[in-house]
């Protein structure tokens, strides 16, 4: 530990007594964390809120074994303590990747899951970026191997997960068809840099990636829906395309035609990320340093801005959320 005596015992963060909507949100006094081996203690300047937030405060994603139950899966702000082996770390501004616990002017990480900061990036902007860009990583990047010159089709585009991706698409040079639920939305994604956006309220998407695409169809789509989107969604894709789920928003289940995922030599697969162990997120965190984090530094990388709210206003926020009406990240300021 480093600097013990000039950090409080106890902070406001935001608890969840009981499920519920976003009035479920209720400040109270916690202790402040204390980190562990490897860990290290952030005074946290803004939180990230993201939909993952919603499903726990409505009692349906518990946090993993031995994770905060406080809310909050991202934050940014200073390391102002460590445990063994995280001392060098005190003092950096960071943002960081929690497993829970970032609704809170205090907040324990895994020394692995901080990103440094440039001195003058927007710690607001930073606290937006961790969850989004590991999942968007991860399951587009690695998971389905999206590299320069695909073309790929993105659900919720106007979403946290969506403006990330149309953003990494752009930097990686991927071509990417994004879903919305308005024409402004559409206008939204496509101001941010989507290559075409699909109203699916008045268009139906798996015709217009034909269309876009001519008849080959897409090398991959990220998929938070679930639900009857996944056979659409199969029909979207090219021979050899690529399948990810990421979220079941649209119900858990579908039903698949298998032939069609032999004759075209599909893979379907999915991920999760918040229970996924400290050392797999700390060496997505390295692969990020070194593929990704360069764009950071040169202003090339920036979230999706919403809306800020205040940390006490935390239900607000999630209001917002709830309504669907946000364009990329909602944000608590601390």
């Amino acid at each position: 530990m480093a600097d013990v005596d000039a950090i409080a015992r106890e902070m406001t963060a935001i608890a969840i007594p009981t499920p519920g909507g976003p009035e479920a949100l209720v400040p109270e006094r916690r202790p402040v964390p204390v980190p562990g081996a490897g860990e290290v203690l952030i005074r946290v300047a803004a939180a990230g809120v993201n939909r993952p937030d919603v499903l726990q405060r409505q009692g349906k994603y518990p946090p993993p074994p031995g994770a905060s139950d406080i809310p909050g899966l991202e934050v940014a702000g200073t390391i102002v303590a460590a445990g063994s082996g995280a001392d060098k770390l005190v003092g950096q501004k960071v943002c960081a990747l929690l497993a829970g616990g970032g609704y809170a002017e205090y907040a324990v990480a895994p020394a692995g899951q901080c990103l440094p900061l440039p001195d003058d990036y927007d710690l607001a902007e930073a606290a937006a970026l961790p969850e989004t860009l590991f999942t968007v990583w991860t399951n587009l990047f690695e998971r389905a191997y999206a590299v320069g010159g695909d073309t790929v089709l993105v659900h919720g585009g106007t979403s946290g997960i969506g403006t990330m991706a149309i953003r990494l698409c752009n930097l990686f040079d991927v071509r990417v068809i994004v879903t919305c639920g308005s024409d402004e939305k559409c206008a939204q994604a496509k101001a941010w840099g989507a290559d075409h956006a699909v109203n699916y309220k008045t268009q139906d998407y798996v015709e217009e990636v034909k269309t876009i695409t001519g008849g080959q169809g897409v090398q991959a789509v990220l998929d938070m829906v679930g639900g009857d989107y996944v056979p659409r969604n199969l029909s979207c894709l090219a021979e050899d395309g690529r399948h990810v789920s990421i979220a079941v928003l649209g119900g858990p289940k579908a039903e698949i035609f298998i032939p069609a995922i032999m004759s075209k030599r599909l893979t379907i697969t999915g991920s999760t990320l918040r229970a996924r162990s400290v050392g797999f997120k700390s060496l997505v965190a390295d692969e990020l340093m070194r593929t990704v984090w360069s764009f950071v530094g040169e202003g090339k990388l920036r979230p999706a801005m919403d809306q800020k709210f205040a940390l006490a206003d935390a239900a607000k926020a999630h209001a917002r959320m709830d309504a669907g009406e946000h364009f990329g990240k909602i944000v608590l300021v601390v």
